[in-house]
């Protein structure tokens, strides 16, 4: 199994547009069969996905999806940040 985590921060004043581009990706992404969980927290203008894969080959496949790369293209400019996305492994 392979364990994601996701940290997305919106700029303030595009709080609604990206949690509504965020909803969408989570809701399509969870339909993917190598999906174990694709789970969506939030502080504030941060969004936190916390993600796991079945194996590589699925996480492959989800990393190609037009819904994941339209998010990424259309949500550039509206976030403070980067994407911080960190590959994880369970310690406990």
């Amino acid at each position: 199994m392979i364990s994601i985590t996701a940290i997305i921060k919106s700029k303030k004043e595009h709080l609604t547009e990206i949690q509504s581009r965020i909803i969408h990706l989570v809701t399509e992404t969870r339909k993917e069969a190598a999906c174990i969980r694709y789970d969506l927290h939030t502080a504030e203008n941060v969004f936190i996905i916390w993600e796991e894969w079945k194996d590589q080959a699925g996480l492959d496949l989800h990393n190609n999806q037009s819904y994941l790369l339209d998010f990424i293209a259309k949500s550039e400019s509206l976030l403070a940040a980067p994407v911080q996305v960190y590959k994880t492994a369970q310690l406990l």
